[in-house]
């Protein structure tokens, strides 16, 4: 059976919506800052699977829907989920984006690097940018790690990633 571009790209946003519905209605119900960035994984996936002009466009706009609901400066999130999706859609070029552990490796340093970004850009003390950045953020990459590869893991036919597209 031959799946066309159109039926992979209808299975990719079905598999983007559902991490959307749970960032916003699964999420808030978790840990605030051990829980998984669903939004960034759905992000990442997206900016995997394009050209880097579509992973920051794609990040631009992941990051103003969370700089409306964070406290930290407006325009951080944007900045940071910007340079996050480009550098993602350029690491499919660089990395073997079929790989699992690469896969995971890609989720964690991307909510890692994202994390960093919105404390630099946000003007954080510097004890809440070393508590941060040493202690919270490599606890929530792991889990948006983890998930991530769970998501992978569950629609691994669905998003197969092809550097033909």
């Amino acid at each position: 059976m031959t799946i066309t571009r159109r039926e992979r790209r209808n299975r990719v946003a079905f598999v983007i919506a559902l991490l959307v519905a749970g960032h916003f209605y699964v999420r808030p119900w978790l840990e605030n800052r051990i829980a998984p960035d669903l939004l960034l994984l759905a992000m990442m996936i997206v900016a995997m699977r394009s050209r880097p002009g579509v992973g920051a466009v794609v990040g631009f706009v992941a990051g103003l829907a969370t700089d409306i609901l964070t406290p930290a400066r407006f325009g951080a999130g944007a900045l940071s989920h910007t340079i996050v999706g480009y550098l993602a859609a350029w690491g499919r070029a660089v990395f073997f984006p079929d790989n699992l552990l690469v896969n995971a490796g890609l989720f964690a340093a991307g909510a890692w690097v994202r994390t960093l970004l919105v404390l630099l850009a946000s003007g954080a003390s510097p004890a809440e940018f070393a508590g941060t950045l040493l202690v919270w953020a490599p606890i929530q990459a792991a889990t948006t790690a983890i998930a991530g590869v769970i998501v992978v893991m569950v629609f691994r036919n669905w998003l197969a990633i092809r550097l033909d597209e």
